[in-house]
């Protein structure tokens, strides 16, 4: 009998132990990574031939005390080498785990080598040279505390590798994993599985292997045991003859059926090529449909098992889309598969709670680094079974309140950007704000004191809920965390897509872009303030300060402004702001665009203005700013430079965010200005809830 280690990926001990036992392996035990058991010389070939669920089969030859670089050395020397391998095979040391006195794997490797080498020269052998791509003999050594395990690999390369995968798409399933996925999904051989986006075929595969009755190690063309002395070959081309005998027999009589879709021609090319490899071509049938088009291929059954390993975020770009996918997917099999199972295999459990359905069953198992959980549904044969009411019911019904309001309002106004809900129920603290076409989720950061989960969930409900009743496609929601944003943060880059697309507003045409930045180049709240600059400008000198884009420059210059200066500290707002002007014909050298810290600017300046908006930061310490600036501490000493550009008989309007803002009447009454609050009047329809999304006022130059 020999004693032997299976090992596997985290998860799957228990099930590969179960496998092992079916093979005939006794004095099992289950240890973390894999399963110690004994077995005669057949149940060894058998074990690498015929298991589905290990990634090694490795035969232990002792452990060592590792207190320090010559414990290993002569621990390793212990073994009499020259018996399990001659000087003329090549070989190779797989070293893992770390001590005080190893703490570098190489140079434990290379003990171990030199061991191995060393033991040789002193019997006067030749000495056997190492190969690390394909040697004859893998040795494997695991130490774990201060103790060595050393062992032979008989498996050569992992025995996920079966030899019929060459190209795979992104984020593949190792094979063995695949496996345990199907072994644990419901599906029984004998009834037909679909996989909705199957990727390059390997759950497919791997179940039409175990239908067919296909060792899984049937093609692969290298082994670890062949240069092993120990090694059978007659008992190993029996053990291989016996498989090949049974898969050819099992592929004729399976009646399982296999069918793979997929929206991407080029993977579908490689899981056809794969099936081919594997000699199952006959049992698959792969097809390109994206998984929201997914209809039964069998309508009139039988009725069978859907699995999958959907996209968690390395294969697509953005969490709307999953959250539609997986949304979609959920309506798709409660509709079209009544009475199948259900088997998904995912990284993230939030996602999975989009389908709107209750597992009957889950397991943990890890895929490389990650923590992935499989969950089963048992299908109902009607489509009421197993759902959970709507999505977000408050929020969904909520937002098609205000939509219907507003958005009859937002087309009387002239107007496609515009806000549909703001926080109005507490368990759901985001804005949905309307571009045209687009729609961008901006979530306000939770408190601390709320469980990151809870948060995370509530948030994927909200994205779905949104795309079901605004109805738009997932490509045109575009997801943000807004924070609150001090100094340089304001000016943070969020990615470089470029992505710019025009929209009106009353007679303005404006770029926005929703991706690049925290904000989108158009503040809403802000739309009447800017309409009426535009009334108050034919004629007049106008000057605009801490100007982002320049949108409120632009309303001016169409209402007849004689001049426009815009003036703002970031050259990419410029930019911007010089892009929304040459947008609506604003050319010219009396339209005049300043990169400048505006204070200075305004301290410095000796110019005058007819009308000027100013919209300060609420705080700024900008480094290209020299001093901080606090707008509630340091506005009368802003007015005070302001009124020095204001021609007499000018008008200044004066804007912030800061909520509690105290305007110091006195103190302006010093100065010689008078002002008049106009928020009220510039507060639009779709903020009406929030009255203090800013503060207005009109000041005017009373000398």
């Amino acid at each position: 009998m020999n004693s032997l280690f299976a090992s596997t990926a985290r998860g799957l001990e228990e099930l590969l132990k179960s496998e092992l036992e079916a093979l005939g392996a006794s004095d099992l035990q289950v240890v973390q990574g894999g399963v110690h058991f004994q077995g005669d010389d057949r149940l060894l070939y058998q074990s690498l031939m015929w298991s589905r669920l290990a990634s090694r089969i490795l035969l232990p030859l002792g452990e060592c005390d590792v207190y320090s670089d010559l414990d290993l050395y002569l621990g390793t020397q212990a073994i009499d080498w020259s018996e399990l391998f001659d000087s003329d095979k090549t070989f190779a040391v797989h070293f893992s785990g770390l001590n005080e006195a190893i703490r570098n794997s190489q140079f434990g490797a290379l003990k171990v080598k030199d061991a191995i080498v060393d033991s040789f020269t002193r019997k006067n052998l030749a000495r056997p040279n190492v190969d690390r791509e394909q040697p004859d003999i893998r040795i494997n050594v695991w130490l774990n505390k201060d103790t060595a395990s050393i062992a032979l690999d008989l498996s050569g390369e992992g025995l996920h590798q079966r030899g019929y995968r060459q190209q795979t798409g992104q984020a593949p399933l190792k094979e063995n994993l695949a496996a345990a996925i199907v072994l644990r999904s419901g599906w029984q051989p004998g009834t037909p599985l679909i996989d909705p986006m199957c990727g390059s075929g390997t759950l497919l595969i791997e179940a039409a292997m175990i239908a067919g009755d296909r060792a899984p190690g049937l093609h692969r063309t290298h082994w670890g045991f062949t240069g092993w002395k120990k090694h059978d070959e007659a008992l190993w081309r029996t053990v291989t003859s016996e498989a090949q005998v049974r898969a050819k027999r099992g592929i004729s009589e399976t009646t399982s059926r296999f069918y793979g879709y997929d929206n991407d021609s080029r993977v579908l090319e490689r899981a056809r090529v794969n099936a081919r490899r594997a000699g199952l071509a006959s049992l698959i049938t792969f097809n390109g449909q994206d998984v929201i088009k997914l209809t039964n291929p069998l309508p009139e059954g039988p009725t069978g098992t859907l699995i999958s390993n959907p996209p968690y975020g390395e294969r697509l770009e953005s969490e709307p889309a999953l959250i539609a996918l997986h949304s979609q997917l959920g309506r798709i099999v409660k509709s079209q598969f009544g009475g199948w199972n259900l088997s998904l295999f995912s990284a993230s459990p939030e996602l999975l709670s989009c389908l709107q359905l209750r597992a009957d069953r889950q397991f943990k198992a890890k895929n490389g680094p990650l923590d992935c959980v499989q969950k089963n549904y048992l299908l109902a044969a009607n489509s009421a079974g197993h759902t959970s009411g709507q999505i977000a019911e408050d929020y969904a019904n909520r937002l098609r309140k205000n939509l219907k309001k507003l958005d009859k309002w937002a087309h009387q106004e002239g107007i496609e950007c515009y806000r549909l809900y703001d926080a109005d129920l507490p368990d759901y603290n985001v804005a949905v704000d309307r571009y045209g076409e687009w729609v961008v989720v901006q979530e306000y950061a939770p408190p601390k004191t709320i469980d990151p989960t809870k948060a995370r969930q509530r948030l994927f409900d909200v994205i779905s809920a949104t795309l079901s009743v605004l109805d738009v496609p997932t490509n045109r929601l575009v997801l943000k965390t807004r924070e609150k944003q001090k100094g340089k943060n304001q000016y943070q880059k969020l990615s470089e897509k470029g992505e710019f697309f025009e929209v009106s507003e009353y007679n303005a045409r404006l770029w926005v872009n929703l991706t690049d930045y925290l904000d989108t180049g158009l503040f809403l709240d802000h739309r009447i303030a800017r309409r009426m600059l535009g009334e108050m400008s034919r004629g007049k000198d106008f000057l605009n300060l801490f100007a982002y884009t320049g949108s409120a420059s632009v309303h001016a210059g169409l209402g007849g402004a004689r001049s426009t200066t815009t003036v703002d500290m970031s050259r990419t707002y410029l930019e911007w702001a010089e892009r929304n002007m040459r947008l609506n014909g604003l050319t010219g050298r009396q339209h005049r665009l300043l990169q400048a810290d505006c204070l200075s600017w305004l301290h410095d300046c000796d110019e005058q203005f007819d009308l000027i908006f100013i919209d300060p930061p609420t705080f700024s310490n900008s480094k290209r700013m020299e001093a901080s600036f606090d707008v509630q501490r340091d506005h009368l000493a802003l007015m005070k430079d302001l009124k020095r550009l204001l021609r007499k008989g000018g008008t200044l309007m004066f804007s912030n965010n800061k909520r509690g803002f105290k305007i110091d009447q006195e103190g302006l009454q010093a100065l010689g200005l008078t002002a008049q609050e106009i928020t009220s009047k510039t507060v639009s329809q779709d903020f009406a809830r929030n009255r203090q999304i800013h503060n207005c006022w009109l000041i005017t130059h009373a000398g």
